[in-house]
């Protein structure tokens, strides 16, 4: 499945409306853990089809970062019917990002 990137004016429609459970990487193009972490999300995306996977830039994307009070990136969100399930901060491998979406 393609990877989506979430801005704040398809948040809801894609996010909040969503049928599937959500994963979200805020990250930003200068930081060297986010172009590591890049590729694992991606490999996920492209295996998994019962989730939805985006993206927010957080230089792009302010409002969203700050409405997930993210202060580290790259940082990964699992949202499922409207609500954080899971985040986890840093590079963390694919086994680990796996299981946070095993809800």
């Amino acid at each position: 499945m393609a990877i989506i990137e979430l801005t704040k004016d398809n948040f809801d429609k894609e996010v909040v409306e969503s049928d599937k459970p959500v994963l979200i990487d805020f990250w930003a193009s200068w930081c060297a853990p986010c172009r590591m972490l890049s590729p694992i999300v991606d490999s996920i995306a492209e295996e998994k089809t019962d989730i939805k996977v985006c993206k927010v830039n957080v230089d792009k994307q302010g409002e969203l970062a700050s409405a997930f009070n993210v202060s580290s990136i790259p940082m990964l969100v699992v949202i499922k019917d409207k609500k954080v399930i899971n985040t986890s901060v840093g590079v963390v491998p694919k086994e680990k990002i796996l299981q946070m979406l095993e809800i």
